[in-house]
């Protein structure tokens, strides 16, 4: 695996030092000039964006006004479709709710309700997870609505444990196809060094993992003090 430095200019010296690492030795690292991870494209996360799309076995509250046979929950399935009376079956993954609504309410209009009215609103989503892993107090998948930064996710899973290395905190993540990863200094954001960094859907958070450290040792080490992210590409 090679590894390219993305990244301010605290981490030139990186490039320069010659001792091998886990990704082989200095000529496998380039630096290129970069300022933050990149946001994940909408292909990247295939049913996530803002503003929020549907995605497999999400909950979904269905309103059609005046007309309350036609109302209530639904769940997607597995290939992101659900089924709505009189509507018939309909293709909700990649979808905003709006965009459901009014999918549906063309379809009711079309022979069964006169102008129908339709809000779709979601009850509750396992697609559009953030994974938080490594030293926090409870790991796991968390929903991600609206949104959603770097430590607010930490919070979510109730906070990282006395143990943990809030100078080294990985966030890892798809961009275009390409695995990217960044490391982040807690304190950092809390003293208003950089902003609280944005985290989307299908992103993994590792929080002062000795595993994590073991991966990035020689540029930890290089730039331990570091006040600005260091955001690297993985290529294989």
């Amino acid at each position: 695996m090679k590894l390219k430095v993305l990244t301010a200019a605290a981490v030139v010296c990186v490039a320069s030092c010659g001792s091998p690492g886990p990704f082989g030795t200095s000529e496998d690292i380039e630096l290129v000039e970069l300022g933050r991870l990149p946001p994940p494209t909408r292909a990247d996360l295939s049913v996530d964006s803002r503003p929020y799309l549907i995605g497999p076995f999400d909950k979904l509250r269905v309103d059609v006004f005046g007309v309350e046979e036609l109302s209530g929950e639904v769940q997607a399935d597995a290939s992101g479709r659900i089924s709505v009376p009189l509507a018939g079956t309909i293709e909700a993954a990649g979808k905003t709710p709006g965009e459901l609504a009014d999918e549906i309410a063309l379809r009711l209009r079309d022979g069964y309700v006169k102008d129908p009215q339709v809000s779709v609103n979601l009850m509750e989503t396992v697609s559009q997870v953030v994974t938080v892993s490594g030293e926090v107090r409870k790991p796991g998948l968390y929903p991600v609505l609206g949104k959603m930064t770097l430590m607010r996710a930490i919070a979510q899973a109730e906070g990282s444990t006395e143990f943990a290395d809030a100078d080294n905190v990985v966030v890892f993540r798809t961009v275009s196809g390409q695995d990217m990863a960044a490391v982040y200094n807690l304190g950092a954001i809390r003293r208003g060094n950089y902003n609280d960094p944005e985290v989307y859907a299908n992103d993994v958070v590792v929080v002062g993992e000795s595993g994590t450290r073991r991966l990035f040792k020689d540029i930890l080490q290089a730039a331990p003090a570091v006040m600005t992210p260091l955001v690297y590409v993985l290529t294989r």
